[in-house]
């Protein structure tokens, strides 16, 4: 029986050489994971590839979804160009349509960047309203693997919907559970799942106190915004400044 394999995500090159350093089989590096997981720095990338480990790399260039701009897209593809250039073993990604289905066009488009490397479907699969088709569009795809929760807050929650997609992709697709995966539910989900693989985070809390001595400035925002909403430019305001300023 093939060994179990163990994949880390990681929001640093830090994270990527302790987690290789600890065994893991596979890494993903990201950053930003606060807010799910977005495009590592080329530098992040070129430290962590000196770790002797898999090394997948995310490709997504925000937060609030997966239906992008044509400028979002392209920059999606200039960044895995990089990112397999410096070395990364496959590329993770995620293309839907606003009505939450796949976009085959654009995950073909990606495919050709990435040729004969890893190629991972992100948790987008996790909001498809139909996550067969969303599998049967991503195997005639050719993708690698998918990386899921099984539709559910975490894997071991959807864990009987992994299953399913397993058993569906009938090893078309490898089906990698991930989100919400420790170490006292690791065992359960592999046999309930019935997978040969885990994606976990794993992650402890270390502090740096040096932004904390002005508790008048702060660097993060205050809240979390609304899943569908996120920050882009205000052109119309940027018009009204730069007209003020030229005054």
């Amino acid at each position: 029986m093939d060994k179990i394999k163990i994949e880390i995500c990681c929001g640093s090159a830090g994270d990527v050489l302790a987690a290789a350093g600890a065994g893991a089989d596979r890494v993903e590096l990201n950053s930003a994971l606060f807010l799910g997981g977005l495009t590592p720095s080329l530098g992040a990338l070129e430290l962590a590839r000196t770790a002797q480990v898999e090394l997948m790399a995310m490709v997504r260039p925000r937060e609030g979804g997966f239906c992008y701009t044509q400028e979002e897209f392209c920059t999606m593809l200039l960044d895995a160009r990089r990112l397999l250039d410096a070395g990364a073993d496959g590329i993770l990604f995620g293309f839907l349509h606003e009505d939450g289905t796949v976009d085959v066009r654009r995950c073909q488009a990606m495919l050709e960047v990435i040729g004969t490397r890893q190629s991972v479907f992100s948790r987008a699969i996790d909001v498809v309203p139909d996550w067969r088709a969303g599998l049967e569009a991503l195997c005639a795809l050719g993708v690698t693997r998918v990386l899921t929760s099984g539709q559910a807050p975490t894997a071991p929650e959807g864990a009987d919907t992994i299953r399913a997609m397993r058993e569906y992709a009938a090893g078309r697709i490898e089906i990698l559970p991930g989100c919400g995966v420790r170490l006292n539910n690791a065992a359960w989900l592999l046999e309930r799942t019935g997978c040969r693989q885990l994606h976990a985070s794993l992650k402890t809390a270390r502090l740096d106190r040096s932004a904390t001595h002005n508790p008048c400035v702060h660097f993060s925002g205050g809240a979390c915004p609304p899943e569908e909403e996120y920050p882009a430019t205000d052109a119309g305001a940027v018009r009204c400044l730069t007209a003020l300023a030229r005054e």
